[in-house]
């Protein structure tokens, strides 16, 4: 016996059964590390490149005294323009920056573990990305709300505050820590059924349009991504703008005019938005909130994907030992 196994170790082609362990511990080829690597590049790219869309969005929500009160979107991006300059389009972008990156990361990283343990292995497992996309936005949320809040009251117009290191320092000792996470309840609200329409929706479009090209998923791989995610995006973002007004309205609480609620409750922030503007402005934005979230969502996926696809090939050639 003590032969037999003298001649496996000395055999040049026997491999140890534990590699095939090691091999299995990971999920699409790659590691825990390399997934939060991929989303955030992922969620830095998404937000940048979307981010003026984003300011006309919020203050076209804020319901305060700012410039944008009405109107449409062209309109309000006009008198900004005109007001502030085009630069006011890019105000609160670094703390969108500090933000993005490390929520990406903790957001695709859980996102992936998560399906992997519920999926059991079944692509075609709606309730599972669904349940994890609801795991995933739980978690980064915790990470993204302080920084989305600094944010969103310098993309207001008249907010008082010169940047995100005087914002941050204003808001804690006149509001205290707690004003961070005003929104943090809402914003889990919003964000739990749109990240399960979001990823149900990419996961099954991105199936659909590769049984119905499948001799061309290698060639046009990233257009599948791409227009999976925009699809995802737009519908995800027109069914939980309601939240996302509610949100904006917490996060500029006493800024540039908004009102300030003493609870934070969801039904008072409603009641006020209905007593002020009807109903209808629970779906004030939802114009550029869906041309944000419909090519963010296009960007994101085919970044996300493109980095998977990377590290994919580097592990690939790491295993192979051809990495140069």
């Amino acid at each position: 016996m003590a032969t037999d196994a003298r001649a496996k170790f000395q055999n040049a082609d026997f491999r140890p059964d534990f590699h095939a362990d090691l091999t299995v511990s990971t999920h699409d080829g790659l590691q825990f590390w390399q997934f939060m690597i991929a989303g955030s590049v992922a969620g830095c790219v998404e937000h940048m490149s979307m981010f003026p869309v984003d300011t006309v969005k919020t203050r076209m929500q804020a319901l305060g005294s700012c410039p944008v009160k009405t109107g449409t979107v062209r309109q309000a991006l006009k008198s900004i323009l005109q007001s502030e300059g085009p630069s006011a389009l890019y105000r609160g972008i670094g703390a969108m920056g500090l933000g993005a990156g490390p929520a990406h990361a903790v957001y695709f990283s859980v996102y992936e573990t998560c399906k992997k343990r519920l999926s059991e292995g079944s692509p075609n497992n709606a309730a599972a990305h669904a349940a994890s996309g609801v795991c995933a936005t739980v978690a980064s949320d915790a990470v993204f709300t302080p920084m989305d809040m600094v944010k969103q009251r310098l993309q207001l117009g008249n907010s008082g505050y010169k940047g995100v290191l005087d914002c941050v320092r204003r808001v804690m000792s006149e509001e205290g820590f707690g004003a961070f996470y005003a929104s943090y309840r809402t914003t889990v609200l919003m964000n739990a059924p749109f990240t399960a329409v979001h990823f149900t929706t990419y996961e099954a479009a991105k199936r659909g349009l590769m049984e119905v090209w499948p001799e061309s998923v290698d060639d046009e791989r990233l257009v599948v991504h791409a227009t999976a995610g925009a699809a995802a995006g737009a519908l995800a973002a027109a069914v939980t703008t309601p939240l996302d007004v509610v949100k904006t309205q917490l996060q500029c609480q006493g800024v540039c005019g908004c009102d300030r609620f003493k609870s934070g409750s969801i039904g008072d922030v409603i009641k006020t938005i209905v007593k002020k503007d009807g109903y209808r402005g629970l779906m004030r934005g939802w114009i550029p909130r869906m041309l944000f979230h419909a090519p963010a969502a296009a960007i994101c996926w085919s970044t996300y994907e493109a980095g998977k696809s990377f590290f994919q090939d580097f592990n690939q050639q790491k295993d192979t030992g051809t990495v140069t």
